[in-house]
């Protein structure tokens, strides 16, 4: 059996194939898939509503009650990955690259604070490259 980072880092890079796909997609044909740009805006509200998560999970697993801000921020990729997909595209894929790039940037700030283990943000950071780059992969092929 794998251990918890081996098994959180396969399925982390594994999630990246959408994303890599999807921004393809955008540029050229995928069968099967009708438009991979709101396919991509899907999938990524839902990895950002799902990191955000990782906030709320953390401030539950404290012991003191001193964690109400760490609540309060977790819900917030949420709302920003609903609110992406009521707006036009390109406007979606705007929001969300801000909302991958405030939170990878968030994590930085609370790495100690939240006690992540240390391989989480080496791999967060990896991942949210990749993400950054396949938005803006499909945000330059709406604009082409």
């Amino acid at each position: 059996m794998f251990s918890n980072e081996k098994t959180a880092k396969i399925l982390g890079y594994a999630g990246l194939i959408p994303f890599i796909i999807l921004s393809i997609g955008s540029w050229i044909e995928i069968p099967y898939i009708d438009n991979a740009v709101y396919a991509l805006i899907t999938y990524a509200a839902i990895i950002l509503s799902f990191m955000g998560a990782v906030h709320w999970g953390m401030a539950m697993s404290k012991i003191d009650n001193k964690q109400n801000k760490y609540f309060i921020v977790s819900v917030i990729p949420a709302l920003a990955a609903w609110f992406s997909l009521m707006i036009p595209e390109l406007f979606s894929i705007i929001v969300l690259f801000i909302g991958f790039v405030a939170l990878i940037s968030y994590d930085l700030a609370v790495d100690e604070l939240q006690g992540f283990p240390n391989w989480y943000i080496p791999m967060r950071v990896k991942l949210t490259f990749i993400v950054v780059l396949s938005l803006i992969g499909a945000l330059v092929s709406l604009l082409d």
